[in-house]
């Protein structure tokens, strides 16, 4: 859909000229004029007022030259009072009944005003009285434009003879076929501009806009490619061909257009830009490292790009690479700590949790980082074992920064410090606000889960789902606990079901749904029912791979697999998978057994 004008952009497009023809403000009278007005005072001018300016009052005095009424509507418009400022025009169309500019003034004042038909009548008038004049014919043309009259435009804006009255008209009345999809017509004037004023290069523009219209893009290229022998130094024309190769998904013929620009001057800043951010389109991340390093090289205080190059030496795997940049970001844009807080994650993501934590708490208090740094240093601490430590820096952020969020975490830290009462007392002050409150119980369920109260957990997640039916992760819980504890096992299934139905991309629900499954053919197994058991742990094999793909792997999963492939009696497998759980960095909290099943496997493949 083509973009309208609205009349006050028209408006605002206008020049105010001072020729020097008849009909022309005099600008010196009207500064004479303001001298004695400010001199005598308004209480000296008798009639009525029209307007205020800068809080003075100043009065219609039909008796003066045709300046005084100019100099109201100035005044009038620069309080924007519109109303005003058309009146005093009209006064002085009335005294000088020839004058073009008043004409033109006055119509641009109708368009302020959204009066679209005056605003035309008063441009006609303009055009009558200074036919040869372009300007007039450009605010008629741009008039007409608006009002979607095609031939009232053409009328305007070309001459007797079918020409364009200027190269200005010619464009504008290009806009004007186009708006309207008169595209052949479009063409002919498009081309009628680049052939007789090569010079103008939105004429090539405008052509090879219209030949992509018409969805001709070799024409288009063609055209562009014309641009560049008259224009060889334009670099919107190159980016004019990337945006022609984008559009019928030539991402290879982009990449070459940003490279041939580059050719021409080899530190070009949008060039650079936007080839680097088009390689990162086509996965070419090696390419689009190297261009950035050129960004950052020729443009060192290019904060964003220096950004950008750390981020994608992380994703290309090189993390020390990335750590490299960012220390030296830390060095030369002092104050902006987001570097600090990216080569905080950076560092964590390599192990070097102390050296993480050091850069995390070198974010002063203010910066916009400041609070998300703290809680990254609580993690590590926990991650640690460091539950008191963790805490005090949360009791810390809860008093600077006070959230529901932090107080669940808190909660969460008084149950591991050993305080169940101060971490549920937590819980309970936000329930009082509100016993209905889902995220709340639902943070409860689990407190009490790590308390290991697993009834009264239950009974919480139970509260949860009276409220919410639909809560996916309390119906996870509640299932994933029942098949812990090895009861309910179809209702479990039920359960899971019903919470991936909600979030059928969420990798640990479906690892609960694997889960049960395994429980299920565990226990058929023992109970004599091979065939059917081996069916459920053939289920629970492929849910729980999925699970894998969908959480990018984790430790607990990997786990699972591994006690699958162990019933299954595949125990090298099981073996690959229970030590790929403790490379994971395994949760001890979570996998208590992890080691000595591995350590049984051993013995039993004679590893031992």
């Amino acid at each position: 859909m083509i973009k309208r004008d609205t009349l006050a952009q028209w408006s605002a497009a206008g020049r105010v000229r001072n020729s020097g023809r008849r009909s022309a403000v005099n600008f010196t009278a009207i500064m004479t004029l303001g001298i004695v007005v400010m001199g005598t005072g308004c209480a000296s001018l008798p009639g009525p007022f029209l307007t205020k300016a800068s809080g003075k009052q100043v009065a219609a005095r039909p008796s003066l030259a045709v300046d005084y009424d100019v100099l109201i509507a100035e005044m009038a418009l620069g309080d924007q009072d519109y109303a005003a400022a058309k009146e005093a025009l009209g006064r002085a169309i009335e005294k000088d009944s020839a004058s073009a500019y008043l004409e033109m003034r006055a119509s641009r004042v109708d368009a302020h005003m959204e009066d679209l038909r005056g605003a035309i009548a008063h441009a006609k008038r303009a055009v009558e009285l200074d036919p040869e004049d372009e300007e007039p014919r450009i605010l008629l043309g741009g008039l007409y434009r608006v009002a979607r009259d095609v031939e009232g435009a053409k009328h305007a804006l070309l001459d007797s003879e079918g020409v364009p009255v200027s190269d200005g008209a010619a464009l504008l009345l290009y806009q004007v076929y186009f708006e309207s999809d008169r595209l052949e017509e479009a063409l002919e004037i498009t081309e009628y501009l680049v052939v007789n004023r090569p010079d103008i290069l939105n004429g090539f523009m405008a052509l090879a806009t219209i030949y992509q219209r018409l969805g001709k893009p070799n024409e288009a290229e063609r055209v562009l490619r014309a641009a560049l022998v008259d224009h060889p130094d334009r670099f919107v024309l190159f980016t004019r061909l990337a945006s022609l190769k984008r559009a019928v998904g030539d991402r290879l013929g982009e990449i070459d257009v940003y490279r041939e620009a580059l050719e021409r001057r080899p530190t070009h800043y949008g060039s650079l830009l936007s080839l680097a951010e088009v390689l990162v389109t086509a996965n070419d991340v090696e390419a689009a490292i190297e261009t950035y390093e050129a960004i950052v090289a020729n443009y060192p205080n290019d904060l964003k790009a220096v950004r950008r190059l750390a981020s994608l030496e992380f994703a290309a795997g090189r993390p020390a690479q990335a750590a490299t940049v960012l220390d030296q970001g830390l060095i030369d844009f002092p104050g902006h700590f987001e570097f600090a807080y990216s080569l905080g994650q950076v560092r964590r993501s390599m192990g070097e949790l102390a050296r993480a934590r050091e850069v995390f708490a070198s974010i002063p208090l203010g910066d916009s980082s400041y609070v998300e740094a703290r809680v990254q240093i609580v993690s590590i601490l926990e991650e640690a074992g460091d539950y008191p430590s963790a805490l005090a820096e949360v009791n810390s952020l809860r008093t600077i920064a006070p959230s529901r969020a932090l107080e669940f975490h808190a909660a969460g830290l008084f149950l591991r410090t050993g305080d169940f009462d101060t971490g549920k007392a937590i819980l309970d002050t936000v329930l009082a606000e509100d016993e209905g409150d889902e995220e709340a119980l639902y943070q409860l369920g689990v407190f009490y889960g790590m308390a290991e109260h697993s009834d009264h957990a239950i009974k919480t997640m139970m509260r949860v789902l009276e409220i919410n039916p639909n809560n996916a992760h309390a119906l996870n819980y509640v299932g994933y606990t029942w098949a812990e504890r090895g009861e309910h096992l179809e209702r479990a299934e039920d359960f899971i079901v019903r919470a991936l139905v909600q979030r059928p991309n969420d990798g640990f629900i479906t690892d609960s749904l694997g889960w049960i499954y395994f429980i299920r053919g565990r226990d058929l197994l023992r109970n004599e029912s091979a065939i059917l058991g081996k069916e459920f742990l053939i289920r629970a094999r492929d849910q729980l791979n999925l699970a894998a793909e969908l959480t990018g792997g984790d430790p607990v999963v990997s786990e699972h697999l591994g006690d699958v492939y162990r019933v299954l009696d595949e125990k090298r497998r099981a073996y690959e998978y229970y030590q790929q759980a403790v490379d994971m960095n395994h949760r001890e909290d979570e996998q208590p057994d992890l080691l000595d099943k591995l350590d049984n496997l051993r013995r039993e493949l004679g590893e031992l």
